[in-house]
């Protein structure tokens, strides 16, 4: 079996049939005969050849981890034979006066961690702890014996049905519960205790490893009144080269060597927008990464990185943080308050005292229906807002500035023209005028996460 990373799939599966193959040979080489209810798990497979190999796999994967939980997918027709086992020594211990309950049984899969375990905990060098985020899994199949199963569907047919993400109906969740309804007679007349004897030992089809998420969070400025926050791909065409989720992302998936990634952030502001001030929080949750430890200073070579790679955005605030976390970014966001500045032209000319007093006016409530441009991806529907404050700064006959503090989810621009009466009321409305806005900033974001780091 070769032992180069490039035997990995894309998703960290290692194929491991050859193994089986190998085993398979040694038995047929053997006078040992296979196990009639283990299928050959525990007499070929916890063998340290068998362990080395598994342990050579994960680590040619060159994961970072400093622990590991290890999980087992058996071939589920081996709860059959293991219930078959139990019926028939409680028969016999019965013939004996004893008595012996389903649950006084180990069950198979148990032993076979107890076993491995410590044997993975000795060959990778770390211990086994079952909240580790570094998952080793092994997937065994034993197709000789996928039909001693079928019968339960016929017994049982209310316990199996088709389940939109699975290939078969038997699965082990459905045998087990078949399992526990069969009456023992039912049982016996289909299926025979103890268990036939099969030629060949399972096979182990794959080994998986894969490392829980990391979550990546900061702010972000942008600069760019032609960059959208994410891909803007319309028809399936690209209408922009990048995006300021790429421009992030790009760098930490290669840092982390991360499978993939899913951003999020505190709001969202349309591409010819900019983001100033303090930036706006983002998370990025990084996909099976094969790289999990990073110092501060790190993070912080990390984030000049991706400064130096654009003037088109700048992160701050670079930062490893929890899933929980995360929820912070989230919480109360209607009840969050921004700021912006908005360049306003008007078809009629003004004087100072024309736009005064929206300086004046406080806490004023709008309603906005769904605006037109955004109706394709959001449900119809009237939101109220509540434009905390505004403060005018004018500039000539047809153009002044307006900083504006609001609630969270506010649109800025229906705000401004009306959308065709959509939003009332609106700047259009109070100054009795044809108002449009030219440039939009985002000042502010005031959501207090995640923590400022000193430079």
């Amino acid at each position: 079996m070769g032992e180069g990373a490039e035997d990995l799939s894309q998703n960290g599966a290692l194929q491991q049939a050859p193994v089986a193959d190998d085993v398979n040979v040694a038995m047929e080489n053997s006078t040992q005969k296979v196990c009639n209810v283990c299928l050959g798990i525990l007499q070929e497979f916890c063998e340290m050849d068998f362990v080395k190999k598994v342990c050579q796999k994960v680590n040619s994967a060159e994961y970072q981890f400093t622990s590991f939980v290890f999980s087992v997918s058996l071939p589920p027709q081996l709860s059959v034979r293991e219930h078959a086992a139990w019926l028939l020594v409680k028969e016999e211990m019965g013939k004996q006066g004893l008595s012996l309950a389903k649950e006084d049984i180990v069950q198979l899969k148990e032993t076979y961690k107890w076993i491995i375990h410590p044997l993975f905990s000795e060959e990778l060098g770390v211990p086994a702890d079952g909240k580790s985020l570094f998952e080793v899994s092994v997937v065994f199949a034993h197709p000789e014996t996928d039909e001693d199963c079928h019968f339960l569907a016929t017994v049982c047919s209310d316990c199996f049905k088709p389940a939109k993400n699975k290939q078969s109906i038997f699965t082990r969740m459905a045998i087990i519960k078949a399992l526990d309804k069969i009456k023992e007679e039912d049982f016996h007349e289909h299926f025979p205790c103890p268990p036939s004897s099969p030629k060949n030992i399972c096979a182990a089809l794959e080994i998986q490893c894969t490392n829980g998420a990391i979550f990546v969070a900061g702010r972000y400025n942008k600069y760019s009144r032609n960059l959208p926050q994410t891909p803007w791909i319309i028809d399936g065409e690209r209408k922009m080269e990048s995006s300021v989720e790429e421009l992030i992302s790009e760098h930490l998936m290669t840092a982390f060597k991360a499978d993939s990634f899913n951003f999020s952030s505190s709001g969202r502001e349309d591409v010819d927008v900019r983001t100033l001030g303090s930036g706006r929080p983002f998370a990025i949750e990084l996909v099976n990464p094969h790289r999990i430890h990073f110092t501060a200073m790190e993070m912080k070579e990390l984030q000049q990185k991706i400064n130096n790679s654009s003037d088109k955005i700048k992160v701050r605030d670079l930062q490893l943080v929890t899933r929980e976390a995360i929820g912070h970014m989230k919480e109360g966001e209607e009840e969050k308050t921004k700021t912006y500045s908005a360049l306003i032209w008007t078809d009629k000319a003004i004087q100072k005292e024309d736009i005064a007093l929206l300086d004046d006016m406080k806490e004023l409530k709008i309603d906005q229906k769904t605006p037109l441009r955004v109706l394709h991806r959001r449900p119809l529907a009237v939101r109220s807002r509540v434009i905390h404050t505004m403060k005018s700064e004018y500039i000539d006959d047809h153009h002044f500035r307006l900083h504006l503090k609001t609630q969270a989810g506010t649109y800025i621009k229906e705000f401004v023209h009306g959308d065709f009466g959509r939003t009332k009321p609106n700047i259009g409305l109070l100054l009795k005028r044809t108002a449009d806005i030219l440039e939009l900033d985002v000042e502010s974001v005031d959501v207090d996460w995640p923590p400022t780091l000193n430079d």
